[in-house]
């Protein structure tokens, strides 16, 4: 655990969260300011700090949470009409805490993947 990390405080129960699934290794919790009617956020409960870190120190650990984020957007129906899972991963990304994270959006058309230049 990183105690300076957020979503390594929300694991540890010392931030609330509103949880939507929780595994051994996977906790998903529903975004503070979401961008779609569902916006989960979907994390492993070890500490790495990107995707990158993830799929190099833990394989395991890579596959869990894209079982997690499934199991999260079949509960939440969206497995019918999509649903966009992104990962942000650094400064350009747009990655705001670095602890790694999958975002489950959906339950609305979401338009293009970027912003017109």
């Amino acid at each position: 655990m990183d105690n300076d990390c957020l979503f390594c405080r929300i694991v540890a129960g010392e931030i609330p969260a509103t949880v939507v699934h929780e595994t051994d290794t996977t906790l998903a919790f529903r975004d503070i300011d979401p961008k779609a009617p569902v916006h989960v956020l979907v994390i492993p409960k070890d500490h790495h700090p990107d995707v990158v870190a993830l799929a190099r120190d833990d394989p395991a650990g890579s596959a869990a949470l894209l079982a997690s984020a499934a199991a999260v957007a079949e509960a939440e129906g969206l497995l019918t009409d999509g649903f966009r899972l992104l990962f942000n991963t650094g400064g350009y990304a747009g990655q705001e805490v670095f602890h790694v994270h999958a975002h489950v959006v959906g339950g609305a058309p979401l338009g293009p993947m970027l912003a017109p230049r």
